[in-house]
């Protein structure tokens, strides 16, 4: 198996996976293709929440702001897991997910060997899908590429929680308006029904959107495991005014 994901929308995905049928019979699957453009932390981080629901793979990921300039091509291997994309710090939280759920599975960086691309501005065309298509081949364990001992890491945040005060930002905001924050869910344990501040405000403290009255506010634990703002049919984000980056603070009463 062989999945796609971007920032391109459409229709250069169609490009990647078409260099892809040319050159293996791997079962292409899409994760996604609209990531907000050129936002590297935001496609970090989906990465790392859905890639590990998925059985051995090679990932082929393309959200790459330096297209054509001397960033390095590079395959993260984690198990048999295998990550393909531009060294920006958009593969190495999901490589280090993935070997987390091996077993602790070591995490390798490879470079890439790249002669004269096609084009400078479509390296998910000319460069990652056709090194995708060989790593397929080889499997993570036969690459003889050159090692990366440097490779560009991206970290995310870490929420401050003292007592029943959490403060911290929000990591992102997906398509129905829910700002997942960087706070752990276990802040909210017990919680439940009862209500937290946020920046000073009160808002219930809910298990589902649908705990709440329509177009109400609340504050719950996503699937990701950390504390999102929300609104039950509504969009969290405008509702609470934050956006990724945004700083927030939560205290239980």
């Amino acid at each position: 198996m062989i999945t796609l994901a971007s920032d391109f929308g459409s229709p250069y995905p169609a490009a990647m996976r078409g260099v892809l049928c040319s050159r293996t019979d791997a079962r292409l699957v899409d994760v996604a293709h609209d990531f907000p453009r050129q936002d590297v932390r935001t496609a970090a981080f989906w990465l790392r929440e859905l890639l590990p629901t998925f059985p051995a793979a090679v990932h082929l990921a393309v959200v790459d702001p330096g297209v054509g300039t001397d960033r390095r091509p590079i395959v993260v291997t984690a198990g048999e897991h295998a990550l393909v994309g531009p060294d920006n710090g958009l593969l190495l939280p999901a490589a280090r997910a993935l070997a987390e759920g091996d077993d602790g599975a070591a995490v390798s960086c490879y470079e890439v060997p790249v002669d004269d691309p096609e084009s400078t501005t479509f390296h998910g065309r000319d460069v990652f899908a056709p090194a995708a298509a060989a790593v397929h081949e080889t499997g993570p364990d036969g690459l003889d590429y050159p090692t990366v001992d440097d490779p560009v890491d991206l970290a995310f945040p870490e929420a401050t929680v003292r007592g029943g005060e959490a403060r911290g930002e929000v990591l992102v905001v997906d398509g129905f308006g829910n700002a997942i924050t960087n706070v752990p869910g276990d802040f909210l344990a017990g919680r439940r029904g009862a209500y937290a501040r946020v920046d000073g405000e009160r808002v219930p403290v809910a298990r589902t959107y649908d705990a709440v009255e329509t177009d109400e506010r609340l504050v719950t634990v996503g699937s990701h495991g950390n504390v999102e703002l929300a609104v039950n049919r509504g969009r969290g984000d405008a509702a609470f005014g934050v956006e990724a980056g945004s700083r927030i603070r939560l205290a239980l009463p």
